[in-house]
């Protein structure tokens, strides 16, 4: 990768002058990732909160990684998003479950 093609991600694409966070056209496949502590409880409560937000889903799907040393572990999934409000309420409920550190 030469110099040309880097960009620095905390400024503003050439797509988005104003700064603003791209649109997503709902319905769409929503990629997530969960970060939190390694539990035998984390990736149940993850998949039942997303559940509740997409009746659809599938647990399947889910990939769940373990940091190096196995204190923390990443759930990856991908999810049915109906609207912002359906995800911004998903997040709420990750964030406040007490398990999850970080929800991308």
């Amino acid at each position: 990768m030469n110099d040309k093609t880097l960009r620095d991600l905390r400024q503003p694409s050439a797509a988005s002058p104003r700064g603003e966070p791209p649109k997503i056209s709902f319905p769409c496949d929503y990629p997530i990732k969960v970060v939190g502590d390694a539990d035998e409880e984390f990736v149940a409560m993850v998949c039942q909160t997303v559940t509740r937000h997409d009746p659809a889903f599938d647990p399947k799907g889910i990939q769940v990684v373990d940091s190096r040393n196995g204190r923390f572990q990443s759930v990856r999934l991908t999810m049915r998003a109906t609207s912002e409000t359906q995800l911004q309420a998903l997040f709420t409920e990750l964030k406040a479950s007490g398990l999850v550190h970080m929800v991308v």
